[in-house]
């Protein structure tokens, strides 16, 4: 629901509503361009009704909007948020971001390799778990702290920023100062404490769709991210799970454009979860550039064949070189540059 106020309402006044609206468990939020006429009202249904806010003697208008996400939404915040990775790097600006590493640290070497890589091909962060959720327990989980560490050092001497994912709120006080942004995996989209968890951490947060959730399911996770004060939030369409088997899962690209449409917040394209097959990452990397994508998040491995998770999906660093090259031309047809 959106509250506008009347023209000239004395200050006084209009605290005095915004407080009685705290009071029944509403926030106001001021709605982008329009001074504070305008407020976007997030709370109980149910408060918001017994108010009868159209008869308030200093309401002007109520405007119901069914959109259940506010904070997300570009009808408050119509402008596109940018989020800054650190190392000089940002999302959803003119930059369009290719996030590249292993999907998990196995070793120094590895990730120094991948780095290496990534790095000299033009990547603008580095992606690498330190904590793996598997289908399969026995299969590998990766090193944990260790890795983060090893991720942490990498980023200081190749100067990338690091994004790597956290599985549990136990974990977060072992990626601050090693993590420049945490990653909230599919499996965990909707783990709502993990949310506010990392909403209230302060450090970027990449949110990647469930297996099986909604567009609107997508920024409902993220108002929980919000809601915490969190403004720095970055979705990522990753691919569902659908009647089809011939890749691992179905990239969705008509919900990156959807949400382009209608959230402020910056959306990246992870073709790798999105296809599992390394040969398919080219084609839907540049099919994302197309559909408005803020930037991709690729997976490399030194040597994909020997690698210990995801390794059929991974790029060895030839192919992920020639792709950076590729996809220039598609990222300057669409306004931005590389």
């Amino acid at each position: 629901m959106f509250l506008v106020l009347r023209a000239n309402v004395p200050e006084t006044d209009r605290e005095r509503l915004i407080e009685e609206l705290r009071e029944r468990g509403i926030t106001a939020l001021t709605v982008g361009g329009n001074g504070t006429r305008a407020y976007a009202l997030v709370g109980s249904a149910l408060a918001l009704e017994t108010m009868a806010l159209e008869q308030h003697p200093l309401v002007e208008e109520v405007i119901r909007d069914p959109a259940p996400y506010k904070r997300a939404s570009r009808s408050l915040h119509p402008e596109d948020s940018v989020v800054d990775l650190g190392h000089g790097v940002s999302v959803g600006g003119e930059r369009f971001v290719v996030i590249a590493g292993p999907c998990a640290v196995e070793s120094e070497a590895q990730l120094t390799a991948a780095a290496d890589a990534v790095k000299a091909a033009g990547a603008h962060a580095l992606r690498g778990g330190a904590y793996k959720p598997r289908t399969s327990p026995y299969s590998f989980q990766g090193h944990g702290p260790e890795a983060l560490e090893l991720l942490a050092d990498v980023s200081r001497r190749w100067r990338l920023p690091v994004v790597t994912e956290v599985l549990d709120t136990a974990d977060l006080k072992h990626f601050i100062g090693r993590a420049d942004v945490l990653q909230v995996g599919a499996r965990n989209m909707q783990n709502y404490a993990l949310l506010r968890a990392v909403g209230r951490s302060g450090l970027p947060v990449l949110l990647k769709r469930g297996l099986a959730a909604t567009a609107e399911e997508l920024l409902l996770a993220s108002e929980y991210i919000l809601t915490e004060g969190n403004e720095k939030v970055i979705l990522c369409e990753r691919g569902i799970r659908t009647y089809e088997t011939t890749t691992r899962n179905t990239l969705d690209l008509n919900t990156v454009a959807w949400l382009k449409r209608n959230t402020h917040l910056p959306v990246l394209v992870d073709p790798s979860h999105g296809t599992g097959v390394a040969e398919l990452v080219a084609p839907l990397s540049k099919a994302a550039v197309a559909v408005g994508a803020d930037g991709l998040l690729i997976e490399v491995h030194p040597f994909p064949a020997e690698a210990l998770s995801d390794g059929r999906q991974s790029l060895d660093p030839s192919t992920f070189t020639t792709l950076m090259q590729e996809l220039k031309p598609f990222i300057a047809a669409a306004g931005r540059r590389p």
